[in-house]
């Protein structure tokens, strides 16, 4: 689609919705609610107080979490889950992937093929230094580990879906989605990421499945929206993009590889899924120009700013301090953002692992991935940078036990 048909195409849709809805009434009732959330989810944050939940895994494996704490993952949806892995093998982990890094020459080779990801270009902060490595050892022994599924499992049953269970996934299978990893060294200040969410820009406006997803928000009532009902979300279509997951994920995630914390050049979040509730009604109101959305663009992060959207940045917090082999979890619609500099001692190092549980969409997408695996080039869903087709001491169909290699569509 060109550029003039997507104006179009937008200004269309909010017109049908301006026509349907009392946009005034309606988005001063979400801008009071949820900006006082924001706000105080930062006033509890100055205080001192942790807003993100944290959920041990031990408690997991026993099956001991409290209904109070598995509210507080879904009112905030995101979680810090603990000792997922134990801290001796995530150390191993990550001198492996230092050394597997350094010996295939990574750096010599990034240099060489700069510029292909522009789907951050439009954040303020700039492009966040993440290698992409896809198919190391420690990746691919992460992925397919029992810990993890068990993690994964737990955090896929707090979702549902009105049109009945297991209607549109499959919470207890996962599909592996094959991500990068993350090395950021002390003083650093040039890889952070302003406040944005994932998983589509215009296409949340304009794509049939999205406005199945969101009818709640597009209502009269918009507190009938429910952030955990997963009906429709995977067939949603997103524009294609470098670096746009084509997966349904039901948590973006990274696992820590080394200690960090605020300040650390590490996660920020607004824990409040309802704020996309806010992100998408706002541009309806009469000082957006017709044939905009809050300036958001295909094919890139949707982008929360200070314009459009400054009651929500009060609740962005600095996640906890997390030790190697905890690992973090987020709602796909949640802001987040990456702190600008790292002001810690050591290295701020993390495996990212999603939540992709089983369905049609991600069956599909492992076809792509597969044949990707074995050749040892990018992940289909971003830049064909492909630099671990030579790399010694890749992973590769034997390293996959039983577990991984159903989470892989062997």
């Amino acid at each position: 689609m060109n550029v003039a048909d997507l104006k179009s195409e937008i200004a269309a849709r909010k017109a049908a919705l301006r026509g349907a809805l009392d946009v005034r009434t309606l988005f001063a009732d979400v801008a009071d609610e949820l900006g006082r959330a924001a706000a105080e989810i930062g006033a509890r944050a100055a205080d001192g107080e942790c807003v993100v939940p944290e959920i041990a895994y031990a408690d997991i494996l026993a099956g001991t979490i409290s209904a109070a704490s598995k509210d507080a993952v879904s009112r905030h949806g995101c979680a810090v889950v603990r000792e997922v892995f134990p801290r001796q093998d995530v150390a191993a982990w990550n001198r492996e992937l230092s050394d597997y890094v350094k010996r295939n020459d990574y750096a010599a080779k990034a240099r060489a093929k700069a510029g292909l990801d522009s789907y951050f270009a439009g954040l303020t902060s700039g492009r966040p230094q993440i290698y992409g490595i896809y198919w190391s050892k420690p990746q691919v022994a992460a992925r397919q580990s029992e810990s993890l599924t068990a993690t994964r499992q737990w955090l896929n049953e707090l979702w549902h879906s009105r049109r009945g269970p297991g209607v549109d996934f499959d919470p207890e299978q996962l599909c592996t989605y094959a991500d990068r990893i993350r090395q950021r060294e002390p003083g650093d200040a040039t890889l952070g990421l302003s406040p944005h969410t994932d998983g589509g820009s215009v296409e949340r406006w304009l794509d049939p499945a999205f406005r199945e997803v969101y009818a709640g928000v597009f209502s009269a009532d918009w507190r009938t929206y429910d952030p955990f009902d997963a009906a429709h979300r995977p067939e949603v279509r997103e524009i294609p993009s470098p670096a746009v997951c084509r997966m349904f994920r039901t948590y973006q995630g990274w696992t820590a590889l080394t200690e960090q914390g605020p300040g650390d050049g590490t996660l920020r979040l607004l824990p409040l899924p309802n704020a996309i509730v806010y992100v998408l009604l706002r541009p309806l109101c009469d000082d957006v120009p017709d044939d905009s959305l809050c300036d958001a663009a295909p094919g890139r992060a949707l982008g929360i700013v200070e314009r459009w959207h400054a009651p929500l940045l009060r609740g962005i917090v600095s996640i906890p301090a997390v030790y190697p082999g905890d690992t973090v979890w987020w709602h796909p619609d949640l802001v987040h953002a990456v702190e600008d500099v790292h002001r810690g001692r050591s290295d701020s190092n993390v495996m990212y692992i999603s939540s992709a549980p089983d369905c049609a969409k991600n069956r599909a997408f492992l076809e792509l991935q597969k044949p990707a695996f074995s050749a040892g080039r990018s992940c289909p869903d971003f830049a064909p940078e492909d630099y671990e087709m030579d790399f010694a001491g890749r992973a590769t169909v034997d390293d996959l036990n039983a577990l991984g290699r159903r989470q892989m569509g062997f």
